[in-house]
């Protein structure tokens, strides 16, 4: 039984696409209508006899998969806020954002209805399990209007608590419609999830993307390089988007494979139309070994939470290797110098974004969100230069500019340049404090299987690649870099590995 209602953006898109597949999950395959019915009941059951929710907050914990799916519309149909949270973060962490929120109801999966339910409890939230939801009796639900707040998804926080991101249904319908328009996607797309469902690149980059478009998504509950692999080798997918650590993952499940295999992967891979990389910066070998494998130049874009998506390389085009590209259709992008004027041509400057798929807020932060605008445009606190009307990321102003001898040096490009030393696998550049130089370059170099790397050689190797001030002064060997869920590497706590100083 289906009742009519003023549904969210997303869920208009669903009804033109019923009878075709929209998830295919652990708990099996599901149509459009199938998921219009299921968020149906998931909305009836969190209205509880109300005839709104009116922007309560709803936090949410499932596994990726079709208990997610249905219980992310169900908070949406009901004129709720979707508070996802994530599967990797331990009790405490939860609590914070339950709390920080200020959610109302706390809805899990059965895997974690037990880790849940006592925060709901000590915090008097109503608790809900999503079977529960998804067997009530569909009532009318209310009409949901774009301006009204859709979602909130917490900061990764690499600093102080995690804040809040506020998006509008109009913010999201913008997030998406971007990038349906930028990577041509269509009801004929099939694609599979392996990042989290808690942070836009997966909420919004590939999950939205393909519901809005009537595409199939198959989700996995987690990353796994073989069974990723196994359903790229089927033929059946037409786009993968990934992080960095995922390709690289890729890359070492492939080189360990038998050679018969290997032809069936690099074959499944050449017959997608489209791979992405985002989320952190990709390393331009990695780039050319995938290339190598699957025949891909991989999509590099730019984008943030508080933004979604803002700059691309081409679908139809020249992809640059080490740049972010072209900004996407509808957003307005800005380069300005310290003291916010335009940057002047082919000069580095920061990096800010205007236009509607620009967040509302900061949760209940206002200080802080009035910090993040400059006469409307968002401060993104990246800095980049225009290259041929390409953009080229040059690290956070606060982490990754890093002023050492009277001279402004890019920690990413000279991360880039490490990479390739034969004996380091990753490295992580970062700038310390330091009464000669201001401040000191510093690398956390995880080693390649077997390699040593000295400071001494590896300054001497370098002379030949950097200029001298942009030599490392200082190198830790680490087993791995401190990474947050979607892979990018911590900075902060890469620093704190030279904070005593000392070579």
């Amino acid at each position: 039984m289906q009742l009519e209602s003023a549904d969210p953006p997303i869920v208009s898109q669903a009804r033109a696409h019923a009878a075709r597949t929209a998830v295919v999950a652990p708990e099996g395959r599901f149509t459009y209508a199938d998921l219009l019915d299921a968020s149906a009941r998931v909305a009836s059951a969190l209205l509880a006899g109300a005839d709104d929710l009116r922007e309560a907050r709803v936090a949410f914990l499932a596994a990726p998969g079709w208990h997610y799916v249905a219980t992310q519309w169900g908070i949406w149909r009901a004129g709720g806020i979707a508070v996802p949270l994530a599967v990797s973060h331990p009790p405490a962490e939860l609590e914070y954002v339950v709390q920080d929120a200020d959610a109302s109801i706390v809805v899990a999966d059965g895997g974690f209805a037990e880790v849940l339910r006592p925060i709901a409890e000590r915090n008097g939230r109503r608790f809900v399990e999503s079977a529960d939801a998804l067997a009530a009796d569909p009532v009318a639900l209310p009409g949901v209007d774009e301006a009204r707040r859709a979602m909130i998804v917490y900061t990764s926080g690499t600093t102080g608590k995690p804040k809040g991101v506020v998006t509008t249904h109009a913010n999201l319908r913008a997030q998406v419609t971007t990038l349906v328009q930028a990577w041509e996607w269509s009801a004929d797309d099939r694609t599979l999830l392996v990042l989290p469902l808690h942070h836009v690149h997966g909420i919004v980059n590939v999950l939205s993307c393909a519901l809005w478009s009537g595409a199939a998504c198959e989700i996995l509950p987690r990353f796994d390089a073989d069974e990723t692999w196994r359903a790229i080798e089927s033929g059946r997918l037409s786009l993968f988007m990934a992080v960095p650590t995922v390709y690289n993952r890729l890359i070492t499940a492939y080189d360990q494979a038998p050679p018969e295999r290997q032809a069936r992967m690099a074959e499944g891979c050449r017959r997608m139309r489209l791979m992405v990389s985002g989320s952190a910066a990709l390393p331009v070998q990695t780039l050319e070994r995938w290339r190598q494998i699957s025949g891909h130049v991989l999509l590099e874009r730019y984008g943030m939470t508080e933004i979604g998506m803002a700059l691309g390389n081409p679908l139809r085009g020249e992809r640059r290797p080490g740049f972010v590209g072209l900004p996407l259709p509808g957003v307005a992008v800005r380069l300005v110098d310290d003291e916010g004027g335009e940057a002047p041509p082919d000069t580095p400057g920061e990096v800010e974004i205007g236009g509607p798929s620009v967040f509302l807020e900061y949760w209940r932060r206002p200080a802080a969100t009035a910090e993040a605008f400059r006469d409307g445009w968002f401060r993104t606190g990246d800095v980049a230069v225009v290259e041929d009307g390409y953009y080229r990321l040059l690290g956070r102003r606060s982490v990754d500019i890093i002023k050492t001898g009277g001279y402004k040096v890019s920690a990413l490009e000279i991360e880039e340049v490490l990479r390739t030393h034969p004996a380091i696998a990753e490295c992580a550049v970062v700038g310390v404090d330091d009464p000669d130089w201001g401040e000191r370059i510093c690398v956390a170099v995880e080693a390649a299987d077997g390699s040593a790397v000295a400071l001494d050689e590896l300054q001497g190797w370098a002379r030949d690649h950097l200029a001298p001030y942009k030599l490392p002064r200082d190198l830790r060997r680490v087993d791995a870099l401190p990474r947050n869920a979607m892979g990018k590497v911590m900075k902060p706590e890469v620093a704190k590995l030279f904070a005593a100083g000392g070579g």
